[in-house]
Formats: C-alpha cells, structure tokens, sequence
C-alpha cells in the first residue's frame, strides 16, 4: 500500500495492490484522518482469521460468520441483505449534516472489500457500483489465487528483498482466501514440462523454495512427475519440444483456484448484510465539495429509473480500477492522470486442450513470456 500526499491538492492518493489495472482507489477526501484511511483501506483477502464461509447461494453466499466475536463484540448481520430499491432508498437519505462515514466508488473486488472492512468495522458504509459487481477487471481474471512463481524467480535472482516479501504475504493470503471461502475455492496441481535435463533440478529447487516460503500455510508439496505420469494427468502434453526434445518429466506444485466473479458478488452481499448501503447501476456524475473545495459526497444517477440523488460522506474512496481516473477528472480540469494501465491476455480454448482439475505452466517462451494453460 504506497500513501502519497500531493504537495498541490488536498487529495491523499492511495494505491493498493501490485496490478493498477486491477486494484486501484484513491481517497477523494480525508476528514476522518489517517488512522481511519489504514483501516478502512484493508484488501478484501485478509479479512481476519475470523471470517468464516455461510451460505452456497447464487451470488456467493455470505463470508462472515456473526456467532463470533471480534475484539470482544459481536458481528451482527442481517437476516437477509435488503432488495435493491431498499439500498437505493438507504444511500438517499444521507444529508450533509448527516454524512456517510465511507463512500466507495467502484463494486469491483477492491471496492467491496473496503466497504465489507468498513462496516464490520462499525463505520456507516456506502457503494455504489455503475454497472454490476465485478462486470469490470474483477470478473476477467487468470482465477488463480497464487504467491507468483515469477515473482520468486525476479527475487532470487535480482536479489530482490522487496520481491521475496512480495511472494511471502501473496501465499499467506492464499491461505486466508482458501480458508475464508472453501464454496468459491479450490486447490489446482500445476506442471511445469521439462525438456532439457538441467529443467529438472532447476524447477524442482525453485517450486521447493515456493513451498517453504509457504511454511505451515503451503498447500501440498512439489513434487517430480515421469514423463508416463505426466501424459496421463494431462494428455495433450506435447512428448517433444518444437527442436525435438523429449520430455523429461514435470514438476507438479499446487496454488489456488477461485471463481473471481461469485466471489465479487459474496463480498458485496457480505458488505450489505454488515449494514452498508450497496447498490449496483449507480453512476457517479459528480463531485460535492464544500466550501474550502473538499470533496465531502457525490452527485448519483440511478441508471435503472434514472433517479438522480446526492450521497454525502466524511470519506469519499475512488475505487475504480482502470478507471479511476474517469472518475478523477470530475473534480475538473488540470488534474494529472494517476493510472499507466496494465493488461494480460485470456484465451479460451475447448476443454480437450487441457484436463479437469490439472493445470500447466510453461514459464519461458520465445516472445518472454510465461504461459499458462488452466482448467476452468
């Protein structure tokens, strides 16, 4: 998490995560000090040991569980999250004197997570989602729940401390987010093919090193896979390589698997049964400032009746992804873009390409690329 103050706005500019196409938000407004901003600002993932999986529902279920206690309070949640037209009613009544505490823009993974940190929290919440929750980055990504082999490789190599504590706290989330929700979430073997004799104890060292990173939250242990074994866990496996090569087996590490969009949707519900006012189809048009030009709410248009209504808060977060800067350049002109987008390639192909349950990963190709073929 990287805090910045512009020396030029009263703006203080959050940015989370490592894919700033994926999990960008910044905070439009600060009244509530940098103590709240820390807490609030909590990526979904890491929740608390606390959280538990309820509920198989369409949309995900619920993700906390209210007959535990938190620092000696009960979690109280609804009985059923409200209908769309009682969390509209609900961001409606909001007045300047009677703010939210939080208003987040953006119902992706990131957005829902901070309001699902925010009102279990205790602080009167509000999202507000301009199409429908993880219809944007959210819901397009590999599905993987990893720690980054490639990650591990830059650290080793580059003697990159920062890289390595990088791959540390991604395993350790892996752990939480498998643990958090088992309904969305499963554990996936990967091989790694190998063509030349040297791959073998190369890969093998390095999935190792993956695996004791992990420590006592890794998943299952690495392990060498003949050439015979191979083929029959993945059959479309290639027996030569395109110089020739036969394959000399495969190593076989594990990470996990999510269904990315079910999970989006639990953690808005998790968010409204916590009591924050959730709504999707909600577009933000504009900001309120007050007279000293700090942003204190938005101006909303409902894109399902065309309703226009006001939401006020302390804290406005922008949490948009990709597009946080759209949502920037309502505060008007002159104001500098935060966001260099990043972007990754999905392909998806028949089933026979691959096998159920089993994934492969080619970690070099010729273009420097890795390469990686998932059952979905």
């Amino acid at each position: 998490r990287l805090w910045q103050r512009h020396q030029h706005t009263s703006r203080l500019t959050l940015t989370c995560g490592s894919l700033v196409g994926s999990s960008s938000c910044v905070v439009l407004s600060s009244h509530l000090g940098l103590s709240l901003l820390r807490s609030v600002s909590m990526i979904s993932a890491r929740l608390a040991p606390w959280l538990g999986a309820l509920g198989l529902g369409a949309g995900g279920g619920i993700l906390l569980n209210s007959t535990k206690e938190q620092e000696g309070e009960h979690i109280v949640l609804a009985a059923s999250v409200p209908s769309r037209q009682q969390q509209v009613a609900a961001l409606s009544t909001s007045r300047p004197n009677q703010p939210f505490d939080l208003l987040v823009i953006g119902g992706g993974a990131t957005g829902s997570g901070i309001a699902v940190d925010a009102a279990t929290r205790g602080l009167s919440t509000a999202l507000i989602e301009r199409e429908d929750f993880g219809s944007g980055t959210s819901s397009r990504s590999t599905k993987l729940v990893h720690g980054g082999v490639r990650y591990l490789e830059k650290a080793v190599f580059n003697l990159d401390v920062g890289q390595l504590k990088l791959v540390y706290e991604a395993l350790q989330e892996r752990r939480d987010l498998l643990d958090n929700a088992p309904h969305l979430t499963s554990t996936l073997p990967i091989l790694m093919p190998c063509y030349k004799w040297w791959e073998l104890p190369f890969y093998w060292a390095g999935l190792k090193a993956y695996d004791l990173i992990a420590g006592t939250r890794n998943l299952a242990w690495s392990r060498y896979l003949a050439p015979s074994e191979s083929l029959r866990r993945l059959p479309t496996l290639a027996e030569n390589s395109h110089d020739g090569r036969s394959l000399k087996g495969t190593i076989q590490y594990y990470d996990g698997q999510f269904n990315d969009a079910r999970l989006n949707v639990a953690l808005a519900t998790t968010a409204a049964a916590a009591g924050a006012a959730v709504a999707n189809y909600v577009e933000a048009t504009g900001l309120i400032k007050d007279a000293n030009g700090q942003v204190t709410g938005v101006h909303c248009r409902d894109k399902q009746s065309g309703r226009k209504f006001d939401v006020h808060a302390k804290v406005v977060v922008n949490a948009t992804g990709p597009f946080v800067d759209q949502v920037r350049d309502l505060n008007g002109k002159g104001v500098k873009h935060a966001i260099v987008a990043s972007s990754g390639a999905h392909v998806t192909l028949p089933e026979w390409y691959g096998a159920p349950g089993v994934g492969m990963i080619v970690p070099k190709t010729k273009v420097r690329a890795c390469l990686e073929l998932l059952a979905l």
